[in-house]
């Protein structure tokens, strides 16, 4: 019998990759989408198509609007998206940084994987978010984790839970060629802050720009459609 696993998936590039590395390792796989009010929220009807592509068991998209606190260009809409690289601000902290985003995600991952039995959660953090995103850094991974052992019946039970990052030491060129080796197809994939209506990328901000030069640098044609 499989072992169910809950994969957090935006309908990006390195959590599509992640859905396809737990599905080579032979979890059953459970993934979990969240609308939180991000203005790229096209990105959505993306998860649920390589979750079911990629023979996940199951799919949830999880209601929660954080635009009730705001305090990125992602959920407030007075803030725009920075473009050409200029999107850091004072700290070293991207304007596109959604406060506390993964702590909660995480959290109501945790919540589901308990009620799934489930012991494995997977997240698709990265190298090349470190110096922008506290918390896709290694020593939040591990925090987390030690939470999660202290904080649910599985770890009071000895039952120990895993949060599972296999990106997190990998640039994007490493991830794509990676995900290309499993069949991920990339076309169906988004990961623009700016998506319009039709699924198509600006192509000028800072998650266009890192995606596009993660294709090149991989040597693989980029199958986005942009504006």
């Amino acid at each position: 019998m499989r072992r169910p696993a809950v994969v957090l998936l935006s309908g990006g590039l390195d959590s599509a990759t992640v859905l396809a590395l737990a599905c080579r390792d032979g979890f059953a796989v459970h993934t979990l989408s969240f609308d939180y009010g991000q203005r790229h929220s096209a990105e959505l009807r993306y998860a649920q198509q390589i979750s079911k592509i990629l023979g996940a068991e199951s799919h949830r998209v999880f209601p929660l609007d954080l635009r009730a606190i705001g305090g990125s260009a992602l959920t407030d809409e007075s803030l725009a998206v920075p473009e050409g690289g200029g999107e850091e601000r004072g700290g070293g902290i991207p304007l596109t940084y959604v406060p506390a985003r993964n702590t909660v995600f995480l959290s109501i991952a945790l919540a589901w994987a308990e009620v799934l039995g489930s012991q494995d959660i997977f997240v698709g953090v990265n190298s090349q978010d470190y110096s922008g995103y506290p918390d896709c850094r290694p020593g939040f991974v591990l925090a987390f984790e030690e939470l999660a052992n202290q904080a649910t019946r599985a770890g009071s039970e000895g039952r120990t839970m895993r949060i599972h990052a296999p990106l997190q030491f990998l640039r994007k060129s490493e991830i794509i060629r990676l995900g290309s080796q499993l069949g991920v197809n990339y076309g169906l994939t988004r990961s623009c802050y700016q998506l319009d209506r039709e699924g198509r990328s600006c192509g000028r901000c800072d998650s266009c720009r890192l995606r596009s030069e993660g294709f090149i640098q991989a040597g693989i044609p980029d199958p986005t459609p942009y504006i």
